[in-house]
């Protein structure tokens, strides 16, 4: 419950902040070039509070938290008075109103600038990416990537970091090969290893990008010492202790946590003898795996026990911190890699590389905001860049009811001399509200099903 409530307050809070920025960017350059701003709403519904500004525009905090507008005078909407036309929206020239539409997902993507500025002047914890190998017969294992190999490029693209190479390897979903410009650690020798991904199969939901390809990164390990015992499971009933470690399974050496994984996954409701090590004396004890389901589908063993993990290796970690002026150059560059990788994702989802299934919604992104607020300021910032960013990219769409509908419609004015007509117009906002619904309901959906 607890969760719960931290994951929604971290949400609110996220959604409260972003929604602010750019619904102020709407109103900063409307009051610019004299619209007159009737209300600057941060939620819908019932207003908690509100007051006016010597203007007249009434800022409001509504009782619903999810979203926000800026309520401009308009002669479509309200009837106006002559001597009011010139602050009225619809009577500023095509530039004017695309300046006034475009300065929401600007506003969004400066806003995520300066969490990335932000967050590299403090300094932002990375790790290296290096191979610890590739999984037996994969896309990595048939390219030759090897042990203690860091990867220094994708596709030309220089990689510093397991972060941005996780953003590069996203990107290139549905290209038939990648090439990465790895470096052998000891030799210091470059080579190239290019990866066949014609038949590549990725799925968020259940691996990472990199295992996907059969790429394995050297960093903490699963070791054979149990370092949790789950109350009421299995393993409490055969009496493991957290610190045991566990030497053979029905007589069989286990060296690696993968091992021991495979022989419970395997046999659900057939006792295994265990042999493990503890307090310097060697025991024997049976413990019978209960029988659940997994992800797919498919009955599986479940013991009950969590493995030891190793420290990250101390040469695999550094702080990537920036001066002040070097840090808004980063700033720049990490949204402009996230916008053109928003804008490659809704172009894979049309030509069908990325599945709908794997679109997110409010669940998805509450959960992220809480457990990225859990980890500390920096983990909290880098999330809020990611959503600034895409709610940037989904609001410049060309869809009628977004800011990129209304941009397309002046466009047309632009070339026409005129404008769209209402009738027009109106038809393509309803198109566009039935294909958001569409989306946000198969996301929703998603949402669900993943918990």
């Amino acid at each position: 419950m607890l969760a719960l409530l931290w994951n929604v307050l971290s949400f609110v809070v996220a959604l409260g902040i972003l929604v602010t920025v750019h619904e102020f960017g709407h109103f900063w350059v409307a009051r610019k070039n004299g619209v007159l701003v009737k209300r600057f709403s941060i939620g819908f519904g019932k207003a908690l509070f509100s007051w006016r500004d010597r203007q007249g525009t009434e800022f409001v905090v509504a009782a619903i938290p999810l979203g926000g507008y800026v309520r401009m005078l308009d002669e479509r909407i309200d009837p106006v008075l002559p001597q009011f036309r010139d602050l009225a929206f619809n009577h500023k020239s095509v530039w004017q109103r695309m300046a006034i539409i475009a300065a929401g997902p600007g506003a969004n993507f400066i806003f995520a600038i300066l969490l990335l500025w932000l967050m590299y002047l403090v300094g932002v914890p990375e790790v290296k990416p290096v191979f610890s190998g590739a999984q037996p017969a994969s896309i990595a294992a048939a390219a030759g990537v090897r042990e203690n190999e860091q990867l220094k490029a994708i596709n030309g693209r220089t990689v510093r970091d397991i972060r941005s190479a996780n953003l590069l390897l996203v990107e290139q979903l549905g290209r038939p090969q990648i090439t990465l410009t790895v470096q052998d650690r000891d030799s210091l020798a470059e080579r190239q290893r290019v990866l066949d991904t014609r038949d590549w199969q990725f799925n968020p939901d259940q691996q990472s990008v990199f295992s996907s390809l059969g790429l394995q990164l050297l960093g903490p390990k699963a070791t054979t010492t149990l370092a949790q015992i789950t109350p009421g499971s299995a393993a409490e009933a055969a009496g493991l202790q957290v610190g045991d470690t566990l030497l053979t399974i029905n007589s069989q050496p286990v060296t690696e946590w993968q091992q021991i994984e495979q022989w419970i996954r395997n046999h659900p409701e057939q006792p295994l003898q265990l042999e493990i090590s503890r307090d310097g004396q060697t025991l024997q004890l049976v413990a019978t795996p209960a029988l659940t389901t997994g992800a797919d589908g498919f009955s599986q063993g479940m013991l009950g026990i969590v493995p030891q993990i190793t420290p990250w290796p101390d040469d695999l970690i550094y702080t990537q911190r920036y001066g002040v002026f070097a840090a808004i150059g980063e700033g720049f560059a990490q949204t402009w890699q996230l916008t053109r990788l928003s804008f490659a994702m809704v172009g894979k989802l049309l030509t069908g590389d990325v599945s709908v299934k794997h679109l997110s919604g409010p669940i998805s992104i509450a959960q992220g905001a809480g457990s990225t607020a859990s980890m500390g300021l920096i983990a909290f910032l880098s999330f809020m860049a990611l959503i600034s960013v895409n709610l940037a990219v989904i609001n410049l769409l060309p869809l009628p009811i977004l800011d990129g509908g209304h941009l397309m419609y002046l466009v047309v004015e632009l070339i026409r001399g005129k404008p769209v007509s209402e009738r027009a117009q109106e038809i393509g906002f309803r198109f566009g509200a039935l294909v958001l619904l569409m989306l946000m309901g198969i996301a929703l959906l998603n949402d669900i099903s993943r918990l």
